[in-house]
């Protein structure tokens, strides 16, 4: 064998020797990049399973975002309405408000007034009311003599009907005697005599103008006694009243009644009522001329 065939041999032996682990590291590569590349398709694979998903998951998001964008316009456009009507509301409001705040001006300053009217209206009332607690005062006064001279004039009526029952049993008596003595004094031709009195009757004739007719007195009536048919007035003989004098008693433009004047006091005087249309009521105007 050759020199040059055992070089080659050898050199191949050794290339062998050489090229087997770069063999063994190539297959175990090549098992790896397999195995590598099996394990990049599957992830690969799943990968692209992800990205579907994913794609049909953006897909349905954006749907929905279409979905809620397009709700949120519509919820936009609405609140857009809202606030058109809102803000036009405001505007009424603020013209209502503007419209209210000059009525409560206005009404402060009516009340304003109201008030100060009302304190004058409160002192005038209260002046008033002493005014009235002195009239009431005075007419208390008045009806307690006023009770006092119609005590005493019933008192003095009381006489004059015992003197008037007296008169007419004596009158009944004079009748009998007159009867029994014609009676007697007939038969024989005889008339009794008339009999003078020894007291003369005296006339109280009423004078065609009563009095007080040319004094003109004035008065209001301040008592009513309908039952007695009685009653009183504001003026006494400190003013001209007498007894006798008649008063009429008038309600504006109309009669109400006489009063014809038994008892005068200084400042009231007290009578019967007489010609009487209407009952007369306190307060009614009362003259000596009409």
């Amino acid at each position: 064998m050759s020199p040059i065939t055992k070089i080659l041999i050898v050199l191949l032996t050794i290339s062998t020797i050489a090229l087997c682990p770069m063999v063994v590291t190539y297959v175990a590569t090549a098992e790896n990049f397999r195995e590598k590349n099996e394990t990049l398709n599957t992830r690969l694979r799943a990968e692209a399973e992800k990205s579907k998903s994913a794609a049909q998951q953006l897909k349905e998001e954006k749907e929905k975002f279409q979905r809620l964008e397009d709700q949120l316009n519509n919820k936009i456009t609405s609140l857009e309405t809202e606030i058109t009507a809102l803000t036009a509301d405001l505007q009424n409001t603020e013209r209502e408000k503007a419209a209210l705040l000059q009525q409560v001006n206005n009404w402060t300053s009516i009340t304003k007034d109201f008030y100060e009217t009302n304190d004058k209206q409160g002192q005038l009332l209260r002046n008033t009311l002493d005014r009235l607690k002195e009239v009431q005062a005075e007419q208390i006064k008045q009806e307690k003599d006023l009770k006092e001279t119609y005590a005493a004039l019933v008192e003095k009526m009381a006489i004059i009907e015992t003197l008037e029952a007296e008169k007419k049993r004596l009158v009944e008596e004079k009748s009998e005697l007159q009867s029994r003595m014609d009676s007697y004094l007939q038969p024989r031709g005889k008339v009794a005599a008339v009999p003078t009195p020894i007291t003369p009757e005296i006339d109280t004739a009423r004078p065609a103008i009563p009095p007080g007719r040319d004094i003109d007195l004035k008065a209001l009536v301040t008592a009513v006694d309908l039952k007695n048919s009685m009653a009183g007035i504001s003026i006494g003989t400190a003013d001209g009243v007498k007894e006798g004098m008649t008063f009429h008693v008038t309600r504006g433009d109309q009669f109400i009644c006489d009063i014809v004047i038994l008892n005068a006091d200084t400042e009231e005087a007290v009578g019967v009522l007489d010609l009487v249309q209407q009952p007369p009521k306190v307060g009614d105007s009362a003259a000596t001329n009409l």
